[in-house]
């Protein structure tokens, strides 16, 4: 399983478009927003079947090779799921799930072992701040007695945001790559999370604990496939996630779509996971933050858009999904609407290569927040000013299609800096 060349990914990444068409129906514009849909979550799944499989040959030999295996199967679980994630605010169906296979930030110390130097030995916030799972077998906490002595996917769904606390991710691709890399603690320095593959190895156990350890990852990665194996059907033909957007009127589930890709451009990709971050300066707001995998995952997320506005889905065996587009309908009612937001689509691409350029040739994204890396930031700067101008151009297909207004998500680090730092 190879990762993409930066230059195939740079040649496909500016909007594909379709001829124009004569008449477009609006309800084939949203059969093809949930056929992408349900390609994208079964591509999600066959990405993280083909991870379990990888995780298993780890415990079952656990050596540096098959660990570098597991975490490359991890990032490549990351290339379909991303791209899904323009789904995600207009549906609440699937805004609901999303919390259990891509929470994020995480109290890693619920998991496993950590440095206690760099993370701290407790927490105001959270309680089960370095409760430690994996090193535990009985867990006492506030007066809570949890039975932790064998770690199954029921075990892990309990502890998932225990006490209403968010930070409390047990399951889903972060904890999994918590797992496979372990803490970064180089900060906004050079070097991610290097976990040892001894830390699975019961004979030669580093860490302590290897065989829990082993069961937790395999039971996290299980998890995983059970979850979006619900998403799949949720979007097939008699899923609920395809009858929300197609037994209403064409006008709300248009809504629908663009909510999602306003809301993930604006508050939560230009937002929440990039100048959140920046203002910061602070490593721990990255996404992928154990595998220096965020410029991926931003790269992916935006992906993701490009698809639902051009009804365009290339899937990991190189098969294509498309049909008629938004991009076809607002071409349609209002050219200059969709020739700007085309061309604000693929200037945030140009953008994200940019920042992916520099991740892949060695100054990784958390060394690009740092405090004092004036070009780092403005690469970081550069996107979130995009994708701010991406949803401005957003705003203006709504109003080209007549669809009245749309909640779109926003950030105290974008609408009102200042209380970020209060």
């Amino acid at each position: 399983m190879r990762r993409t060349s930066l230059a195939a990914v740079a040649a496909a990444a500016t909007l594909w478009t379709a001829p124009a068409l004569a008449d477009v129906d609006a309800n084939a514009v949203l059969t093809t927003y949930a056929d992408i849909a349900e390609a994208t979550y079964a591509d999600s799944l066959l990405r993280a079947e083909q991870m379990h499989n990888a995780v298993e040959a780890l415990v079952a030999m656990p050596d540096e090779r098959h660990l570098a295996e597991a975490r490359e199967a991890w990032r490549q679980a990351r290339v379909p799921y991303q791209q899904s994630e323009a789904y995600r605010f207009g549906n609440p169906l699937v805004d609901d799930w999303e919390g259990r296979v891509n929470a994020w930030p995480l109290d890693e110390g619920l998991l496993d072992y950590v440095e206690v130097v760099s993370y701290g030995e407790e927490s105001d916030e959270n309680p089960y701040y370095t409760a430690n799972v994996v090193a535990n077998a009985q867990l006492r906490i506030g007066g809570v007695e949890i039975d932790a002595s064998t770690i199954d996917m029921a075990l892990l769904q309990d502890l998932h945001e225990i006490d209403g606390i968010e930070a409390n991710v047990s399951t889903g691709y972060h904890a999994i790559e918590f797992m496979l890399w372990g803490q970064d603690l180089y900060g906004t320095g050079p070097g991610a999370g290097d976990r040892p593959a001894t830390d699975f190895d019961p004979a030669n156990c580093t860490g302590g604990n290897c065989d829990r350890r082993a069961a937790y990852l395999l039971a996290a990665s299980e998890l995983l496939i059970d979850d979006l194996k619900e998403m799949v059907a949720q979007w097939g033909a008699d899923g609920a996630a395809r009858a929300a957007v197609m037994e209403g009127a064409p006008e709300q589930g248009l809504s629908m779509m663009l909510t999602g890709l306003g809301s993930l451009s604006y508050g939560e990709l230009a937002g929440e996971r990039m100048k959140l971050g920046l203002m910061l300066h602070d490593p721990e707001e990255e996404h992928d933050c154990f595998s220096d995998n965020t410029h991926w995952s931003h790269f992916y997320n935006q992906q993701g858009m490009v698809n639902v506005y051009s009804g365009h889905y290339t899937r990991v065996d190189g098969s294509v999904i498309s049909g008629p587009s938004l991009s076809d309908l607002v071409a349609e009612q209002d050219p200059a609407a969709n020739d700007a937001m085309q061309a604000s689509l693929n200037a945030t691409n140009a953008a994200m290569l940019e920042m992916v350029k520099t991740a892949e040739a060695g100054k990784a994204y958390d060394q690009m927040l740092g405090e004092g890396n004036d070009a780092g930031n403005m690469l970081i700067d550069n996107v979130v000013n995009a994708l701010t101008a991406q949803t401005r151009a957003i705003e203006t297909v709504v109003a080209s299609l007549d669809l009245g207004s749309i909640e779109i998500e926003g950030s105290d680090s974008l609408d009102d800096p200042d209380a970020v730092f209060q």
